[in-house]
């Protein structure tokens, strides 16, 4: 018997050292771990002891005697990944990091931002010094996209934060929610108050189409959509149209198909989660029958990872819908899917699509349909969406690489509804360097780089502001390890500032600018609010969905 990696992977690789035969693929060394849609163990080395159990913090390892039917798969897709790539040893010397010596005293670093970057950054830096951190959020609660964009129906997914919960529970780290850097305190207030600032923002905004029609009412970002399904403060009030039959979905990521779950899928079922209770409410009055999911790509390139595609398979009163025709390949999609060395999971999602291609359907049945090399050309309607047209595409090589190229055929679909899913970007941070066209802060391992190329003292990025809009939740732990080992090692060598205001000051300060200031123990008044009220209703929590109501139960 042996232990099986499933969907849920958040790719933080918390297991590969805690595995005793080193039988868990691939490591944060290898050159496939930037790509690898989840880790792998092989099940011809593992000994069945249950270590990488405890240590995956998203409860994404199962006995392969326990596997349920949705995930029974996964023990195939293990398995394949090793016949790809044969296990080899891989038992170098584990190096324990460097610690900053203790006569530096005490290390003191603000985090901006309260999302999986932020919280990895933390507990790294919590692990590796004698430290005191500060973390800020302009939220009145922590976890960023955890909370806030992992669908209510993966609730596997979001248990990351109680990794994050146990390793906060020292007063060695303080929150300062719903306090906005920028606002109640300065870039310039967080370096005198700390040796270093460490900036996990995130990407915030979305890409836009650039077509006819994009900003009509009927026309969101997908990006709205999740946060107003998952009870973001700033999203609460938005409306979106479900009174159509159709909602069309402009590109294929996991988001994407996140959307489109949550709008096909009983709203009996959603109601086990912590979606919020204004969306459930809309989703029962929803009319959509059938979203169409719109990539400007082939099924190969399609941006969605096959633990997702599958997951799909499992959807009761679902049907998944591909048209045969959208599967044959061109000679470049043919050529890397015979490649000898192709990843298992390449080869996942063109026989998932083939298999929904083949599928059955039940006209009582809603639908999710699948089209593929179609880019939209111009959304049209009176005074609202009506109709998205697109073009067809073809994939052409350039540079060794297959892009999408329009070809003259067109064609178009109704639809009342339109959520654009083509990607987030980061927005400029004041006060510091901004790269306009990669939307990050430009810098190096992590230090942040001024306008002549050189670190900027004690100014550090973790996360998406960083690296741009790639990766999974856990990808932001070995991203957030390279930063605080950059942060440390300046310490060390004493290239930071020493800090001019202690702790009590820096409470004072931002304690008088914000009178409603979350802390620690408001956040934890918030979160047994809302675990209470969950409780109640049988739902792993009610969420408040105000900034009033959030701040009226952190006062208890």
């Amino acid at each position: 018997m042996a232990y099986v990696i499933t969907q849920r992977c958040c790719n933080d690789a918390s297991c590969v050292s805690e595995c005793p035969v080193d039988c868990i693929r691939p490591t944060p060394d290898q050159p496939e771990f930037a790509t690898t849609e989840m880790l792998y163990i092989d099940p011809d080395t593992c000994i069945d002891c249950g270590a990488c159990v405890d240590a995956c913090p998203v409860e994404a390892i199962f006995s392969e005697d326990d596997l349920t039917a949705s995930l029974a798969r996964y023990r195939d897709i293990n398995a394949a990944y090793f016949q790809r790539h044969p296990l080899e040893s891989n038992f170098d010397p584990i190096v324990t990091p460097a610690r900053p010596p203790k006569d530096l005293g005490t290390l003191r670093v603000a985090i901006v931002g309260a999302g999986p970057a932020a919280c990895y950054a933390a507990d790294e830096l919590l692990r590796r010094a004698d430290v005191e951190v500060e973390m800020f959020d302009r939220l009145p609660t922590p976890w960023g996209l955890v909370r806030a964009g992992v669908a209510p129906d993966h609730p596997g997914t979001k248990t990351v934060s109680g990794l994050f919960e146990s390793a906060f529970r020292r007063e060695t780290l303080q929150y300062y929610l719903n306090v906005e850097v920028g606002t109640h305190i300065t870039h310039e207030e967080l370096l005198a108050h700390h040796h270093a600032v460490i900036y996990a923002v995130g990407a915030a905004t979305d890409r836009h189409m650039g077509v006819p029609g994009e900003n009509l009412p009927g026309s969101h970002s997908a990006t709205e959509f999740v946060a107003w399904y998952n009870g973001h403060p700033d999203y609460a009030d938005r409306q979106f149209d479900l009174s159509g039959e159709r909602a069309v979905i402009v590109g294929n990521g996991n988001v994407a198909l996140d959307v489109a779950r949550v709008l096909t899928v009983d709203p009996d079922e959603l109601a086990k989660t912590d979606i919020a209770d204004y969306a459930l409410d809309a989703l029962r009055r929803s009319n959509i029958r059938e979203v169409v999911v719109l990539g400007r790509r082939g099924p190969l390139q399609a941006a969605y990872t096959s633990s997702e595609f599958l997951a799909l398979a499992h959807l009761k009163g679902v049907d998944i819908v591909v048209d045969e025709a959208d599967l044959a390949l061109d000679a470049g999609s043919q050529a890397l899917l015979d490649d000898p060395k192709v990843e298992p999971s390449l080869q996942l999602k063109y026989t998932l699509a083939k298999e929904y291609a083949a599928g059955r359907r039940d006209p009582a049945n809603r639908r999710i349909v699948f089209r593929y090399l179609g880019s939209p050309t111009a959304l049209t309607g009176a005074e609202h969406v009506e109709t998205v047209e697109f073009v067809h595409n073809e994939l052409v090589d350039e540079g060794g690489r297959l892009v999408a190229r329009a070809t003259e055929r067109t064609d178009s679909v109704d639809a009342s509804l339109v959520l654009r899913s083509i990607g987030y970007k980061g927005e400029p941070i004041k006060d510091l360097p901004f790269d306009e066209r990669r939307a990050v802060v430009p810098n190096e391992h992590g230090r942040v780089l001024g306008d002549d190329g050189i670190p900027i003292p004690g100014v550090y990025v973790s996360g998406w502001i960083k690296r741009g809009p790639r990766g999974v939740i856990g990808s932001n732990r070995i991203d957030s390890e390279e930063t605080v080992e950059q942060l440390i090692s300046d310490f060390t060598a004493g290239k930071l500032g020493v800090p001019q205001g202690d702790r009590a000051a820096l409470k004072a300060l931002v304690s008088e600018r914000q009178a409603d200031l979350v802390d620690r123990q408001g956040w934890k008044a918030i979160d047994l609010a809302e675990k209470s009220a969950g409780k109640a209703a049988g739902r792993p929590r009610v969420k408040f969905t105000s900034r009033e109501d959030l701040i009226k139960a952190a006062r208890g």
